[in-house]
């Protein structure tokens, strides 16, 4: 991303109007009347969303005829992806470690019951 952009993958994803556009965009290239007419908000406020995407550099429009069509861009993703990893890794671990300590946790427990009716 370019030091000139206004806003970065992370502010433009914190939209929950912005991510369902970006899904929209997985699958198609939409003009802004298709992608406006998913959403009960008007189409200047739908074209707000669009600039915000566009300075993050998550989707480009080209102009065809009298509409512009947009595209998704996910390559500024892959920053998200790996700030997400970290935490991805984080907790997997952190689960990791709360499943061992329970499961020993049951051993010993069904050790000291297991000793009591012994007796």
């Amino acid at each position: 991303m370019t030091s000139s952009a206004k806003y970065d993958v992370f502010q433009a994803i914190a939209d929950p109007t912005r991510r369902a556009v970006l899904h929209m965009l997985t699958k198609e290239e939409l003009p802004i009347s298709k992608i406006t007419a998913h959403f009960p908000m008007s189409r200047t406020a739908i074209a707000k969303h669009l600039h915000i995407l566009s300075e993050a550099q998550l989707v480009s429009g080209r102009k065809v005829g009298r509409e512009k069509i947009y595209r998704l861009q996910p390559e500024p993703l892959e920053e998200l992806q790996h700030w997400l990893s970290y935490y991805e890794q984080f907790w997997t671990n952190k689960l990791s470690l709360l499943k061992y300590m329970l499961e020993n946790e049951v051993e010993s427990e069904a050790k000291v019951i297991n000793s009591k009716t012994d007796q």
